[in-house]
């Protein structure tokens, strides 16, 4: 064995005692990159579930999320109500028939006032005396000319009397008996106008006194003892013809076209817990331009708690409607009229224009527009437009 034999033995004992490095090292690279791709694939797989995992977990949510987003609302299928038709108003309370009354007469100084306002009073009755002394003389005067006539009559009926007797003895003509005739009828001409003239004074003078020309309320005074009175006085004391009142109601043009002649009302006076029955007696013919109202006027039976000038409220019947009814908050207005929305079969939320009614406490009836069966938005109809989709939520009434 040569010193390079020798050698290379030596060298391979070395090897196998010491291991080669190379070797060592080619096996751990080939190691580690196993590894590497072992966590890279598990790393990619990881991606991969979690994208399936968000992809399929974000559509269910945002199927969700527009579910969600779409609003629910309140619906009502009205149907059809009967609906007493009430119409309210305010006025002024007046005397149905006002009667003013005023010295007819000469006049002259009033001595006494018989009646306060508030009184009742009869036909006839005296509201106010008048002073009559010169009156009173005027009829003596003419009493006694009556009686004077009365004598020159009688004694022209005495004359033509014996007259008639000495005509058939001849002592008087055929024209003397005319003559006296003639006289005798003037006499009693005379004795008629006397009487007539003394009735004219009576008259006069009744008429002094300031009388109630029906029976009925007073409502005012304008006059005073002392006071001196007229044909230029003016209305000295108004009367209410029989105590009857009315309420002079001011309505809109379609508030009068809905209600007639006879129609029940109940009428209550501000600051009065009760309330009176009366019927509209009449329609006013026209309607004021600037207001564009008109009055009705309700008849009402005599009260003391009925004053004439104050201020009162009325209820009118204006007949019944069989319609749907709806409350105020589904009824929409714009410039195309009213409107509400129906919600059909597939959710969608549609415009459709009605007509409206009477308006009650309970609601305002369609008078067009509806059948009553529609699904109808009671609430949100303000937050909607026409096509938007919804959740309707029906209920039989709004609470």
């Amino acid at each position: 064995m040569n010193y390079d034999t020798k050698i290379e033995m030596m060298g391979d004992d070395v090897m196998e005692a010491t291991g080669n490095p190379l070797a060592e090292g080619f096996d751990q690279d080939r190691g580690s990159s196993r590894k590497i791709w072992i966590i890279a694939l598990a790393a990619v797989a990881a991606i991969i579930g979690i994208w399936f995992l968000l992809h399929s977990g974000g559509a269910g949510e945002g199927a969700d999320t527009a579910a969600d987003q779409i609003p629910v609302v309140t619906v009502v299928a009205p149907g059809k109500t009967t609906v007493a038709g009430q119409i309210h108003a305010t006025g002024t309370l007046a005397a149905r028939r006002a009667m003013p009354v005023g010295s007819v007469g000469e006049g002259g100084e009033v001595r006494s006032v018989r009646v306060e306002p508030g009184d009742w009073v009869e036909k006839g009755q005296v509201l106010a005396v008048v002073d009559r002394s010169v009156q009173s003389q005027q009829q003596a005067s003419q009493a006694a000319q009556v009686s004077v006539a009365q004598a020159d009559a009688r004694l022209a009926q005495a004359n033509l009397d014996r007259a008639l007797k000495l005509v058939d003895r001849g002592f008087i003509s055929t024209a003397d008996v005319d003559r006296l005739t003639a006289t005798r009828d003037a006499a009693a001409a005379r004795v008629k106008v006397a009487q007539a003239t003394l009735r004219q004074l009576q008259a006069q003078a009744a008429r002094l006194n300031i009388v109630a020309p029906e029976a009925g309320l007073v409502l005012t005074r304008d006059v005073e003892p002392g006071q001196v009175v007229g044909g230029g006085s003016g209305v000295l004391f108004r009367l209410a013809k029989g105590g009857q009142m009315e309420l002079l109601a001011e309505l809109s043009e379609d508030d009068l076209s809905s209600i007639s002649v006879g129609v029940p009302a109940r009428v209550t006076p501000v600051g009065s817990g009760k309330s009176f029955t009366g019927q509209v007696w009449q329609i006013s013919p026209v309607i004021d331009q600037a207001t564009r109202q008109g009055t009705a006027r309700i008849a009402l039976s005599y009260n003391p708690a009925l004053r004439p000038g104050g201020f009162a409220s009325a209820v009118i019947d204006s007949g019944t409607v069989v319609a749907p009814m709806l409350p105020e908050s589904a009824i929409q207005n714009d410039a195309k009229g009213s409107f509400v929305y129906v919600v059909d079969a597939k959710g969608v939320a549609h415009r459709t224009p009605v007509k409206t009614g009477l308006v009650t406490a309970n609601g305002i009836a369609i008078t067009s527009g509806l059948t009553g069966k529609e699904k109808v938005v009671l609430r949100a109809g303000g937050f909607l437009n026409d096509g938007d989709k919804v959740k309707p939520k029906l209920v039989t009434e709004d609470k």
